[in-house]
């Protein structure tokens, strides 16, 4: 019995520290994660207005740009998935990794060939164990982006896309996201980011509005050639933020959970150690009690 009680101690010491180090973990997830939504939340209307002025200019200019004209034969496309570099985060690298799969099974099916671009360890990992070719991947900076990583990774994305088929080029290129919603719901989502998609009607004037008139310095050619490599980047930046504050979300969400159950598990510890402690003075007292009572016997004969 007193093995079993000092057994039950050390798991309670042992549960007990990794409830110590679960809750310092949700604490600074939680100190990050307003930081970063603050952040994610105030790219989000440059990236709104980077899209009108992108769409009106491929709307209104009537010029044929190898970024918004689609590919007639998509043969090609890139795929960039957004992932964590460590883990404790719950499902939240996993959702992203079971979205670009199934993207990359309807592209396959449309007889289309996928080139993956990693961005986070989990990801690289997972494409690494499953002998996955990657044409580039970037880590390290997942839970703190900086616009020069979004810059990296845009330029590279952009390069393929202009290079030739025949040369390893890409038609099209699909991302892959996790938008945080709110702190209880971070979704991950595909986008296509090039060639820009224009949907006509998006843009239309309300019942009185004017719409302004457009005039183009030097020509379209040379503001689309200059804007559209930005409008990739802030994309990839946004894409960058929201998931880092996803990530951090769910972090939080996960050690919360952790710390939850930790503390459940050494309640029930307890409860068991006290059994243990409370059999064992019933034991030792009624071995006390029956060595009295021998003794008694023994006198009486004597």
């Amino acid at each position: 019995m007193a093995a079993s009680l000092r057994e039950l101690r050390q798991r309670r010491k042992s549960v007990s520290a990794t409830k110590k180090i679960t809750r310092a973990m949700e604490l600074i997830a939680a100190s990050r994660i307003i930081k970063a939504q603050q952040a994610a939340e105030a790219g989000e209307p440059y990236i709104t207005e980077m899209i009108r002025a992108v769409s009106a200019l491929a709307t209104y200019s009537h010029t044929d740009h190898p970024l918004t004209e689609p590919s007639e034969n998509v043969r090609r496309v890139a795929l960039l998935m957004i992932t964590s570099d460590r883990g404790m985060n719950g499902a939240y690298s996993a959702n992203a990794i079971k979205t670009a799969a199934r993207l990359t099974e309807r592209l396959r099916q449309d007889g289309v060939e996928v080139v993956r671009y990693a961005v986070g360890r989990k990801g690289i990992t997972y494409l690494k164990f499953r002998g996955i070719d990657m044409r580039q991947s970037w880590e390290g900076f997942s839970d703190a982006p900086r616009y020069e990583h979004a810059q990296e990774i845009a330029d590279v994305l952009i390069k393929d896309f202009l290079t030739p088929y025949e040369d390893g080029g890409v038609d099209a290129i699909y991302g892959v996201y996790t938008r945080m919603l709110s702190m209880i719901d971070q979704t991950p989502r595909a986008r296509r980011l090039l060639p820009l998609e224009i949907v006509e009607g998006v843009h239309e004037p309300n019942e009185g509005e004017v719409m302004p008139l457009f005039e183009y310095e030097p020509d379209p050619e040379s503001v689309l050639d200059a804007l559209l490599p930005m409008y990739v980047r802030s994309r990839v930046w946004f894409y960058l933020l929201q998931s880092a504050a996803s990530q951090l979300a769910s972090q939080q969400r996960a050690m919360k959970s952790a710390t939850d159950n930790a503390q459940q598990l050494i309640e029930s510890l307890t409860r068991e150690a006290n059994q243990a402690r409370q059999a064992e003075i019933t034991q030792e007292i009624s071995e006390i009690v029956g060595g009295a009572g021998a003794l008694a016997d023994a006198a009486a004969q004597d």
